[in-house]
């Protein structure tokens, strides 16, 4: 979580760090000339439980304690980049939103791990072929598209995003929850790499 800083006077961006002393920094903005100081937050370190799919790891967060966090939110820490899908405060008690000083825990997805979707194929008579598979985040994948996987070609019928089924259009993998679709005829766009599990030196214990 970065700093950004906006003129109180004109609401310009263009904003320079004249001096620092401690958490006390003067400023000027380059758009009006205005010149200010302000406080910044006391940063303050927030143990961080980051998912890697089915293996999760400890670690720590340094985020400015008057700020506020909330799920959704990435953050960065030493060797990863995290996006928060729970906030935990005293008594076990699970927010959306909180300040960060009130924070006990955060949990959090790895943004550098492969995202790992279902794919559900639709056979005759009933029987459903099921996978986990991994693709890059920035992947798409839209509806009516062929695909490959485990020798199975099929098209895509619907897309199970983490807010919706799409039954036309494309999606994200890293939204992404579950593909489905029904066997056919046809040369495949692409072929799907299945899911073996966890793969990776597990971090240093901090």
């Amino acid at each position: 979580m970065e700093e950004y800083f906006v003129c109180p006077e004109c609401g310009s961006e263009e904003v320079e760090v004249i001096s620092e002393r401690g958490r006390e920094v003067k400023l000027r903005c380059s758009e009006c000339g205005h010149v200010w100081q302000i406080t910044l937050s006391k940063f303050i370190k927030i143990p961080i439980i980051v998912s890697k799919h089915e293996r999760s790891f400890k670690r720590f967060a340094e985020l400015p304690g008057d700020e506020e966090i909330k799920v959704g939110d990435i953050v960065e820490i030493e060797d990863d980049e995290v996006r928060i899908t729970g906030i935990e405060l005293d008594e076990n008690k699970r927010v959306e939103k909180a300040l960060i000083k009130e924070v006990k825990t955060l949990w959090g997805e790895s943004l550098s791990y492969p995202k790992i979707i279902g794919v559900s194929i639709y056979l005759p008579k009933g029987i459903t072929q099921s996978f986990k598979v991994k693709v890059d985040r920035e992947e798409e994948f839209a509806v009516g598209e062929v695909l490959e996987v485990g020798g199975y070609t099929f098209k895509i019928d619907k897309i199970k995003t983490e807010n919706k089924m799409l039954i036309h259009g494309k999606a994200k993998a890293d939204k992404i929850v579950r593909i489905m679709g029904r066997p056919v005829m046809a040369r495949a766009s692409k072929s799907l790499e299945i899911y073996k599990g966890y793969e990776g030196e597990q971090p240093p214990q901090t």
